[in-house]
């Protein structure tokens, strides 16, 4: 996950404000009778009118607590002693916590909305037949340049990042498996790839672009690229749509030769308790109305295709956030890789920001 994190902290209990204090949760979340939702959610990343409108609707409380990482939110459930109801994991975070046996399947027969999503984000790899799992957003990887410094329209591959005129010209998002994924997708191979030699070969691509790279850094991104200091930056969708919505000169590309696919989900922790008020929320949220306001005020792209069509035509048509299924075709998810392979791609990725 991929975005801004700020924490977000109501909490309400049963007998009203409770403390929230060191992001722990300390509701009566313990009760399975309260009316109460336990959502563990990445920051800013719900309309909070939304959850307003929920409760109104249902009576159920949300309590949120927020992470900033998969990683961090894969620790804490695993740690043990939360009461978490649902919570957000990408793609292949549902798969690392399926085979930690930390979620419970969901009962298809509670839901009402399935059919609302685009098949294209159901039935992945990390989840088949969405055992454990509802899409929630999706998104992708790809180039955002300033037309005051790039001719419109004359980037739109990978391979052109290293041409000479972008010297100390562009801005690199600090993710290991993005950044060496993108050299990875330049040069035709897999972005889940385990080979030591096509890793090494990402590598020496990545050096080669190091005079270009002006910086690699978080979400400081968005200042750069928002206040014209960067001709060209690599990041996720997400962030681009932010940036453009404050920026015109701005412009999003996915490279059509192929690039990441992330899909965020909603899934059931083992710890979960509160079942009837989960299965009103993933219902609430499948809503095509609820699941539509909730895409214009992330700025994420929805998976819920009855949703998408409510959306404003220009937003709904936008080729930068909804690609053609010619672009989506190349799209490759990432896969959880064992803990070996992590750790190259994180050395190898090292190795490219000392070069640099």
């Amino acid at each position: 996950m991929k975005r801004l994190l700020t924490i977000v902290a109501l909490l309400l209990g049963v007998c009203g404000l409770l403390a929230y204090t060191s992001h722990t949760l300390t509701t009566s979340s313990g009760s399975t009778g309260a009316k109460v939702l336990n959502l563990y959610n990445w920051g800013d990343y719900i309309d909070p009118q939304l959850l307003t409108k929920f409760q109104k609707e249902t009576g159920y409380h949300v309590n949120v607590e927020t992470f900033d990482s998969n990683e961090a939110m894969f620790t804490k459930l695993k740690q043990g002693g939360t009461h978490y109801d649902l919570t957000v994991p990408s793609d292949y975070m549902v798969s690392k916590l399926k085979q930690a046996h930390l979620l419970q399947p969901i009962d298809r027969s509670r839901l009402t909305g399935l059919t609302n999503y685009d098949p294209m984000f159901l039935n992945k790899s990390y989840d088949p037949g969405n055992t454990y799992s509802l899409p929630y957003f999706w998104g992708t990887l790809g180039i955002i340049y300033n037309d005051r410094f790039v001719k419109p329209g004359s980037l739109t591959h990978w391979s052109q990042l290293w041409s000479p005129k972008y010297r100390d010209q562009i801005m690199l998002i600090d993710s290991a498996r993005d950044i060496l994924g993108m050299a990875l997708a330049e040069q035709g191979h897999s972005m889940n790839t385990t080979n030591p030699a096509t890793l090494r070969a990402a590598t020496h691509k990545l050096n080669a672009l190091s005079p270009n790279v002006k910086a690699v850094v978080a979400d400081e991104i968005k200042m750069y690229m928002i206040q014209d200091e960067a001709a060209v930056a690599v990041d996720w969708s997400g962030e681009a749509a932010e940036m453009l919505s404050h920026n015109r000169h701005l412009h999003y590309v996915v490279p059509s030769e192929g690039s990441n696919l992330w899909i965020d989900n909603l899934v059931i922790p083992k710890s979960a308790q509160h079942y009837t008020a989960i299965y009103a929320f993933l219902n609430f949220m499948s809503r095509p109305d609820n699941a539509a306001q909730n895409a214009e005020y992330i700025g994420y792209a929805t998976p819920n295709r009855r949703a998408k069509a409510l959306l404003p035509k220009t937003l709904r048509n936008d080729r930068q956030f909804y690609p053609t299924r010619q672009t989506t075709r190349h799209l490759q998810i990432y896969r959880d890789l064992s803990p070996n392979v992590v750790q190259t791609y994180n050395d190898r990725y090292l190795e490219f920001k000392m070069h640099h």
